[in-house]
């Protein structure tokens, strides 16, 4: 029988349990736990809206969201959603699931830290959105009960999520911190990289190549 948390039911189709097993081997229990997390306050906060949506495609959309942050799945030189939307992207196609699917999944993880746009696509899309920023910055803290929060909580602690998971964000992307250009991660690097100095947008506009 499916695990139900907060009346939200977990996917345990064949699709969803290899995803599960694929985080489990090359993340680690903040990541997990963060990952389930997004997913049930996505859930929640989709259905509360009343949206229509593919929940097993939302599971796996959460489970791969950071896996670009692993060392498995981590490129020289891509931003870390794109990675984990590139490794969800090659994952889905393996068991052959439809195209439409895998642009919603990989769009899901590619957009999940761009403010401003991801939550004005698809509920797939957007409910990963709001599920990040509502296990990651608590947004919209209160549209979900102090109740709700502690069944999801019971299931997948905390454990001083907030002191750890910037440092976890670090690892994922110090040695590529210029693939945060123009995204809230250059935060995390401003802050915890030592030397590290933002690529200004304004510096690319008034020192390029054109004569003028």
């Amino acid at each position: 029988m499916p695990n139900t948390i907060a009346n939200i039911v977990i996917p345990d189709s064949h699709l969803a349990t290899q995803a599960a097993e694929l985080l489990r081997d090359h993340g680690d229990e903040l990541l997990w736990n963060h990952s389930n997390r997004v997913y049930l306050f996505g859930a929640l906060q989709g259905q509360q809206a009343g949206l229509k949506f593919d929940a097993e495609l939302l599971y796996i959309s959460a489970l791969f969201h950071d896996l670009g942050l692993t060392k498995k799945f981590s490129s020289p030189d891509k931003r870390f959603e794109v990675d984990g939307a590139n490794a969800a992207r090659d994952f889905l196609t393996s068991h052959g699931v439809p195209q439409e699917s895998i642009r919603l999944v990989w769009d899901a993880i590619a957009l999940h830290t761009t403010i401003g746009v991801a939550q004005y696509k698809e509920p797939e899309v957007a409910l990963i959105y709001s599920g990040v920023g509502y296990d990651v910055m608590g947004e919209n803290f209160e549209s979900l009960s102090a109740e709700v929060r502690e069944q999801v909580i019971d299931a997948f602690p905390r454990n001083n999520f907030k002191q750890k998971i910037l440092h976890a964000f670090l690892e994922g992307f110090k040695h590529k911190p210029e693939t945060t250009f123009g995204n809230i991660k250059s935060d995390v690097c401003e802050l915890l990289l030592p030397g590290y100095k933002r690529t200004s947008f304004c510096d690319c506009v008034l020192h390029n190549h054109w004569n003028e």
